[in-house]
């Protein structure tokens, strides 16, 4: 019976905490391969602005995030190594990691605790996010000279 109470406690846990990938219960939506990137302006981490009109005719990959977020945390060394290739490879690719409900101090804390070089915007609430998803972090959109969507990637 004790055992029985201790795996009926830990699937309430699973089931109520919040996670990375399913943290709202419906409806659950993505920009998928073939869609067009939304029309968005952010400001980057060197006070720079950046809109979905500026990325005409260069490729680009945005990806979104949370520090708190134990796949984000296993996904951005990785998306760092990426950005470091795309940035060998292709010089006038625009790329960004977009904070979701997270400000400024602790991405710019976390990005130097980690040596991350990629250019970020910290966003305190959904509203960029909720443009492209309904849940699911870390998530990763390429999109080509078009601005059409070429590649989505979810989860570590």
């Amino acid at each position: 019976m004790k055992r029985i109470i201790e795996i009926l406690s830990i699937l309430l846990i699973m089931v109520t905490a919040p996670g990375c990938i399913n943290d709202e219960v419906e409806p659950v939506w993505s920009l998928q391969t073939g869609d067009r990137l939304p029309d968005f302006e952010i400001t980057l981490d060197d006070g720079s602005s950046v809109s979905t009109e500026m990325l005409k005719g260069r490729k680009s990959v945005i990806v979104f995030f949370s520090t708190g977020c134990g796949d984000c945390r296993r996904e951005l060394p990785v998306v760092q190594d990426y950005y470091d290739e795309c940035k060998k490879r292709d010089s006038d690719c625009f790329f960004v990691c977009i904070s979701r409900e997270e400000g400024e101090a602790s991405v710019k804390a976390y990005w130097e605790e980690n040596g991350f070089t990629m250019p970020y915007s910290a966003q305190t609430d959904r509203s960029v996010y909720n443009l492209f998803a309904s849940s699911g972090i870390p998530r990763r959109y390429e999109a080509d000279e078009n601005l059409v969507i070429t590649h989505v990637a979810e989860g570590y």
